[in-house]
């Protein structure tokens, strides 16, 4: 009976075991955090409010929608001078953007207005980043046609692409990826991007967080810590990484 108990701990330990363990001496230079809020949040400026409290340096959200978008806006508005924003996704900065442009994932057959990615330069003391923020479309999982993930990956590719032909050399990626890192659909931005050393910071569902699907994953800068937030009125929590420049 307790060897039975016993080994899906064990396999758990084996994949995330060494998220836990903590990283000695690991500075940083800037905090970001990624949220998706919810299309159906009766509380964005809530929302906001509570995302104030860490401080980030780059907030990233999804899922804002036209209604929500003035009061988070709002809310944000006074810390954070500097913002960006290309359909449901936006970003919110305590440094300068320039270089704004929307990043095109939208799968093949998707109905145009599908806009989801956005691409900006924040200027830092440490030189410029380029900051990609994206919301990969949903998993579906049905009795007829199973596990689904063509859409999800065919738009991971795209941001693959555009992350391959970034010519700045520091990037860091917010977003909403709709799957955790260990997922052969992400590999065309895993080969390429770093997911945080540390932390396990489960972001969904809110309710009973078992997985990390919305991701903060940098190149030629470390992510030395990662964790979740308190709830939201969002299915999701959350989440928050220190940034070592």
């Amino acid at each position: 009976m307790w060897g039975a108990l016993l080994l899906p701990v064990v396999a758990w330990l084996v994949q995330f075991g060494g998220l836990l363990l903590p990283q000695p001496g690991a500075g940083y230079d800037i905090t970001v955090l990624h949220h998706n809020v919810s299309d159906e949040n009766p509380d964005p400026s809530g929302t906001a409010r509570k995302l104030l409290n860490v401080q980030a340096d780059l907030i990233a959200l999804v899922e804002v929608t036209p209604s929500s978008f003035p009061a988070i806006a709002a809310v944000l508005a006074p810390d954070y001078p500097h913002h960006a924003a290309v359909g449901t996704v936006g970003l919110w900065s305590k440094l300068p953007l320039t270089g704004v442009r929307p990043v095109d994932i939208k799968p093949e057959a998707v109905e145009a207005g599908w806009d989801r990615g956005l691409r900006a330069t924040a200027g830092s003391e440490h030189g410029d980043i380029a900051v990609y923020v994206a919301h990969l479309p949903s998993v579906r999982l049905s009795v007829s046609d199973g596990f689904r993930s063509a859409w999800r990956d065919e738009s991971a590719s795209r941001l693959g692409t555009a992350i391959a032909d970034e010519q700045l050399e520091k990037v860091i990626l917010l977003g909403d990826l709709n799957s955790t890192v260990d997922d052969r659909g992400l590999h065309p931005l895993t080969s390429q991007l770093n997911p945080p050393r540390t932390g396990l910071a489960f972001s969904w569902p809110a309710s009973f967080p078992l997985a990390r699907i919305d991701q903060i994953m940098t190149r030629a800068t470390i992510a030395t810590r990662i964790w979740s937030l308190s709830p939201t009125p969002s299915d999701h929590l959350p989440v928050a990484a220190h940034i070592r420049l």
